[in-house]
């Protein structure tokens, strides 16, 4: 498959120039250089920032990531680690904040094991373990109830299935048409069970199916028929079976839309689908919307912090 990330590797590559191109930059005079650290690490993938951040270390005896927090502030500094951090490692973070923090986020939940492949779930669930010695299952359930637990604690087993069963698609779509709208009240574990592991592209014959029998699109029928947590993630899970680059363009447009910018998840997205589908996700984003991506993050941002995330995006779709 072509890559399809904007991210590259660099092609001349030296971890030992580019730890002290940084540790320069980190000491000029009482700042620091932003433009020169924003270009150098938007100009390596992430394996290369890995390296340097190691070199770093062997060289000046100082912890970088430490560094970068000690010379930026704001979104730039919360940009600029996310990009030096492994993507595995940033996604247990996130989700561990999610979880730990006053309250549970959610929208981060609901984002990152909804768009993640079982491979990307399966290690991130290995990785949250070996870096805080807990099982991320027990942290969700623990924090989460009802039927958006269980969801969320199907999607934590990563054992999607990979085929299309041409036997059941009619079937599920009538038994998914019977738990609502025919219904009176709704047979949530109906939606849970078939939507949390079928494969995404059963899932999408399915909901022509559906479509057909109903007279409905299965995202209407989700509306009304759930709410809150759970018809977010019913949402979100029905949405990344059509297309996980469609569903992380309006991720993006709902963190730049109306007043204020929910940097978080701007950050999030534009980070960790860098080296992955930022080039299909700014087609679906200009497909979907009526500006670019471009734009919308031009007109949204500022500053070193702008500067970085064009350089995330890479290039304009006018």
């Amino acid at each position: 498959m072509a890559y399809r990330g904007t991210i590259k590797a660099s092609a001349n590559f030296n971890a030992n120039a580019d730890a002290e191109a940084m540790h320069k930059a980190m000491h000029k005079g009482l700042g620091a250089d932003e433009d020169a650290i924003v270009q150098l690490v938007t100009g390596r993938c992430n394996a290369q920032r890995q390296q340097i951040k190691a070199t770093y270390k062997t060289l000046f005896g100082k912890d970088l990531i430490s560094d970068l927090k000690g010379k930026l502030h704001g979104h730039s500094e919360t940009l600029i680690v996310a990009l030096m951090t492994p993507p595995v490692t940033y996604d247990v973070e996130a989700l561990h904040h999610a979880i730990k923090g006053a309250g549970t986020t959610d929208k981060v939940l609901i984002e990152i094991l909804a768009s993640r492949s079982c491979q990307q779930v399966r290690d991130i669930v290995a990785a949250y373990k070996a870096e805080y010695d807990h099982n991320l299952e027990d942290d969700v359930s623990g924090d989460t109830s009802g039927h958006y637990k269980r969801l969320l604690v199907i999607l934590l087993q990563a054992n999607r299935q990979t085929v299309v069963q041409q036997e059941l698609i009619e079937s599920d779509a009538q038994t998914l048409f019977k738990a609502g709208e025919k219904k009176f009240g709704t047979d949530e574990q109906t939606f849970v069970t078939i939507l949390g592991n079928r494969s995404a592209e059963h899932l999408r014959r399915v909901f022509d199916a559906y479509m057909k029998l109903s007279g409905f699109q299965i995202e209407e029928t989700i509306k009304r028929e759930t709410s809150g947590t759970l018809k977010e993630l019913l949402l979100a899970v029905v949405k990344c079976a059509r297309s996980v680059p469609a569903y992380l363009a309006e991720t993006l447009y709902k963190s730049m839309k109306g007043v204020g910018t929910d940097d978080d998840t701007l950050i999030r997205v534009m980070v960790s689908r860098s080296e992955m589908d930022m080039l299909d996700i700014r087609a679906e984003f200009r497909r979907m919307f009526a500006c670019s991506l471009h734009s919308m993050v031009k007109g949204d941002t500022g500053g070193n912090y702008q500067k970085a995330l064009l350089l995330l995006c890479g290039g304009d779709d006018k």
